[in-house]
């Protein structure tokens, strides 16, 4: 099963509870890719929308490829007011686009499910000479208070350790600090060797709070999650609740929001 598409079975939920990014990171990409009402923008994985209003509000032409046939209507009808948006129901490696034709193109959390070798190359080609790509994404930690309801829910996915093995979620700040340094520098790296220039990264920060149900829907729009089999599934989802209840019924995750950007030349 391609877990891409676990994504496209629970829209509303995605959209409620998947997290967005902070002004501040919106502001410093149509800064740097000088996106204007002139201009057109593409953005590889939509999902429900939670990285495109700021682009639309520019008045540039935007065009999202979305793999999932529910959530590219689900976007479609979200932003139907913007007549210079569209929809591509298609996965970006198959998907046939103009050459060198968009002055910026945006990811957020989804161009990791491309392989770099062929997605790089393939957004360079799209790419106008001096368009910019921005790569986006953000990393959860347990805020610092919380963290000893992290240690109660690790227990937890130990004792479904076949559906998650050593993909279980890490949450231990000292783990995610060397996730994120990892992947900043492996993406700053990346765009250097597919010969995008002017590259840069940018940190952002944010917080939500969560009640234990919200928590759980939370967690169930997660692809492995998803990927679960029901019986195995809900007495997971159950416990997690449970533990967050029994630790005082809220659970508050720290973002680290990072941002990687490159210019074709």
């Amino acid at each position: 099963m391609d877990l891409r598409l676990t994504f496209n079975t629970d829209a509303q939920n995605y959209d409620r509870f998947r997290p967005t990014y902070t002004d501040e990171l919106f502001e410093e990409v149509i800064r740097f890719s000088s996106l204007d009402s002139g201009k057109r923008a593409l953005e590889i994985g939509i999902g429900t929308g939670q990285a495109t209003l700021p682009f639309l509000k520019t008045g540039c032409k935007v065009t999202a490829i979305e793999i999932g046939d529910k959530l590219a209507q689900f976007s479609r009808e979200k932003f139907a007011e913007f007549k210079s948006f569209e929809v591509i129901n298609q996965d970006f490696e198959s998907v046939q686009l103009d050459e060198n034709a968009y002055d910026l193109i945006y990811s957020a959390s989804a161009f990791h499910w491309i392989p770099q070798e062929i997605g790089l190359p393939k957004v360079y080609r799209l790419l106008k000479s001096g368009g910019v790509f921005a790569w986006f994404s953000i990393q959860p930690t347990p805020a610092q208070e919380h963290f000893h309801i992290h240690e109660e829910l690790q227990k937890v996915y130990d004792g479904y350790s076949q559906f998650f093995g050593e993909n279980k979620p890490q949450l231990d700040p000292q783990i995610r600090q060397k996730q994120v340094e990892k992947k900043r520098m492996g993406r700053f790296n990346e765009l250097k060797q597919y010969a995008f220039v002017d590259v840069k990264d940018e940190l952002y920060y944010g917080s939500r709070t969560f009640n234990a149900k919200d928590y759980v829907t939370l967690i169930s729009t997660f692809s492995d999650h998803k990927a679960m089999p029901r019986e195995s599934r809900i007495p997971f989802l159950k416990e997690i609740a449970d533990t967050i209840d029994c630790c005082g019924g809220k659970f508050i995750l720290s973002d680290t929001m990072f941002l990687c950007m490159g210019r074709k030349p």
